[in-house]
């Protein structure tokens, strides 16, 4: 099959550098493949007994044990997906997804809000960034939070094998330090877009200010304006303002059971203490439920001043394309599966599953198709 040449052919390209021995090579390629599989759960224990090994000694070493850099395979991961998936104006997109844990040894593990369960869980949160084009979309970008019950103890992160330079970041702040490396990297892309647990930050807004960056994001709605008059406001009040015919119905792109349709309006709005970079202004895009009027959602653009209206639309509709990866790595790649504890392991575990996650989205985009929910008619056996 054409899709297991070129699978056999990128995990040798990438494992090159990776590794100086054939052994965690052949090793590093298997783990792909079974993360690929049709395996119950992506745990070392299955996905050994899938790809034929005695034991999962070979996949636990990988993980644990050998000399490797996960971030150099982030690297090729990203340089893999811009190649295949590349635009000029494409997306990169902010999200956090979690993974639940028992205990308190894992790290980073504790209890904290779950947006799979919409309350306090004990897990880990994982901030993600994914690179969304035309041609598809895939993680390029990961980050392992750490709440200050981990930072606040020396002792904890030793154990963990966490750095000593790992500080304390709020998930925005790793969001920036995720931007300054893709625009470092060069990755190209016009826009960037997130949920409102982001855009509420004022140091993200500001970062993206900064570097001019377009980004279009979900705001609280009480997020502070400034009035035609001077007046302080909020978001949600200048919304109430607007009539009821300035609204257009559009869709924001497709989803499993076609157009995503809603009604759309927007307004030139001041953030109070935030001036736009030069050149370029903050709009308010208002997106209000088709069936129920009440359910409005707020976005805070910030791009060129002759964007249309219909172009800030399409970048909101780009931000489901992370919840997608984050739904398919978890329920088709074991991207929350794993058995590891500390930080190196966790961070080659993730970014394992990023490269497994890259591969079926080229494959598909190759294929003129978007990402299924299965992967075990992409690779369902052992070579």
């Amino acid at each position: 099959m054409a899709w297991a040449e070129d699978l056999d052919a990128l995990t040798s390209r990438i494992a090159g550098p990776l590794f100086t021995r054939p052994e965690p090579r052949a090793t590093f390629a298997d783990l792909v493949r079974g993360l690929l599989a049709d395996v119950p759960r992506k745990n070392s224990w299955q996905l050994a007994d899938h790809m034929g090994h005695k034991n999962a000694y070979r996949f636990e070493w990988l993980l644990n044990g050998a000399k490797w850099d996960a971030d150099l395979l982030r690297d090729e991961i990203r340089a893999y997906v811009v190649a295949h998936l590349g635009e000029s104006d494409g997306v990169l997109i902010a999200d956090d997804t979690q993974a639940i844990k028992k205990g308190d040894k894992s790290v980073g593990v504790a209890p904290q809000h779950c947006g799979a369960t919409g309350q306090i869980e004990n897990c880990q949160v994982l901030p993600m960034l994914t690179y969304a084009s035309s041609l598809g979309h895939a993680f390029v970008n990961r980050r392992l939070y750490l709440p200050k019950g981990w930072t606040d103890d020396p002792v904890r992160l030793k154990t963990a094998g966490v750095p000593e330079k790992v500080t304390f970041e709020t998930k925005p702040q790793q969001v920036i330090a995720m931007l300054a490396e893709e625009l470092k990297a060069g990755t190209p892309f016009g826009w960037f877009t997130a949920d409102s647990g982001y855009g509420r930050d004022p140091a993200l807004r500001a970062y993206c200010h900064d570097q001019r960056l377009a980004y279009v994001m979900a705001i609280p709605v009480d997020l502070p304006l400034v009035g035609s008059r001077g007046q302080a406001t909020r978001a949600d009040k200048a919304a109430s303002l607007l009539k009821p015919e300035v609204f257009e119905r559009r869709s924001c792109g497709d989803g499993t059971k076609g157009g995503r349709f809603y009604d759309w309006a927007a307004v030139a709005v001041t953030v109070k203490d935030q001036p736009p970079a030069g050149g370029m202004t903050h709009t308010l895009l208002i997106r209000r439920s088709t069936s129920d009027p009440g359910d409005v959602e707020l976005f805070l653009c910030h791009a060129p001043a002759s964007t249309p209206v219909p172009k800030l639309i399409a970048v909101a509709g780009m931000r489901w394309k992370i919840e997608e990866n984050n739904e398919h790595g978890k329920d088709l790649l074991g991207l929350n599966e794993y058995q590891v504890r500390k930080w190196t392991p966790w961070h080659r575990h993730v970014t394992t599953c990023m490269l497994a996650a890259a591969f079926l989205a080229v494959t598909h985009a190759h294929q003129g198709k978007a990402p299924t929910t299965s992967v075990g008619a992409i690779c369902n056996h052992p070579a």
